[in-house]
């Protein structure tokens, strides 16, 4: 059954997004996108739903960042000598060739990458803290989800339940002219028969019983009937059970 939910959250410094998202499918096929940094974390997020879901294709992304004026920046001494050994070359080349240029100022040199690096280290603790915060939003997330397939499902239900009233209706309506179509089966048989008897060779009777009764086991549709006024039922009782249907209910339709 498909479902989408969706949820943000934030602990500290740091701020997410997550959402669930699935499409139909016979087994339950779980796909998380999560940082690998935050550990623990999807271990904990698949068995989440694991416990949750039991059909279907879903999909789980969250994305984490952390407020930038809170990242602590340092000089990266390496890449700061690598750019201005750059700059250096770049501005003697353009002197031989005659081109002039702008005098390059401390803020360019910083944007160079490599130049500065941002620190996003978080202490053992603050990793718990931050995956507890985490994982209880993905639960949020979980429960809408939830709520979403729900709705899909009462909507889906009352459309099966309608064609099972007229699928009820039409095996009971055909029941009923089955009993009309016998009789009228009999009498040509009768009619036929009669024909037969008044011929000058009188057949094998052996034979025109078998005939006989390969034209009655033709005309006879009451197991059909049974069958299909069966699965009726049975598809009605599923949809009112609270376990997984779905194969069940492809194999009775």
């Amino acid at each position: 059954m498909t479902g989408f939910a969706s949820v943000q959250g934030a602990h500290g410094a740091w701020s997410w997004t997550a959402d669930i998202r699935s499409v139909n499918g016979r087994g339950l096929d779980l796909r998380l996108r999560m940082p690998d940094w935050i550990e623990g974390l999807e271990p904990e997020v698949r068995k989440l739903l694991q416990a949750r879901l039991t059909r279907g294709s879903v999909t789980l992304n969250l994305k984490v960042q952390r407020d930038e004026e809170t990242t602590s920046a340092r000089v990266n001494s390496a890449g700061l000598k690598a750019a201005l050994a750059a700059v250096a070359q770049i501005e003697a080349t353009a002197a031989l060739d005659g081109i002039p240029l702008s005098p390059m100022r401390a803020t360019d040199i910083a944007a160079m990458r490599g130049v500065i690096d941002f620190s996003e280290t978080v202490a053992d603790e603050g990793i718990a803290a931050l995956r507890a915060a985490a994982l209880k939003d993905v639960a949020a997330c979980l429960d809408a989800f939830d709520a979403d397939r729900a709705r899909e499902g009462g909507a889906l239900e009352q459309v099966l339940n309608a064609q099972l009233e007229t699928m009820g209706d039409l095996t009971a309506a055909a029941k009923d002219a089955a009993g009309d179509r016998e009789s009228a089966a009999r009498a040509g048989i009768e009619r036929g028969l009669a024909r037969l008897l008044k011929a000058t060779e009188v057949p094998d009777e052996g034979r025109l019983l078998q005939e006989l009764a390969l034209i009655a086991v033709k005309n006879d549709i009451t197991e059909e009937i049974d069958r299909l006024s069966a699965h009726v039922d049975a598809a009605r009782e599923l949809l009112g059970s609270d376990v997984a249907i779905g194969r069940k209910f492809d194999f009775l339709m």
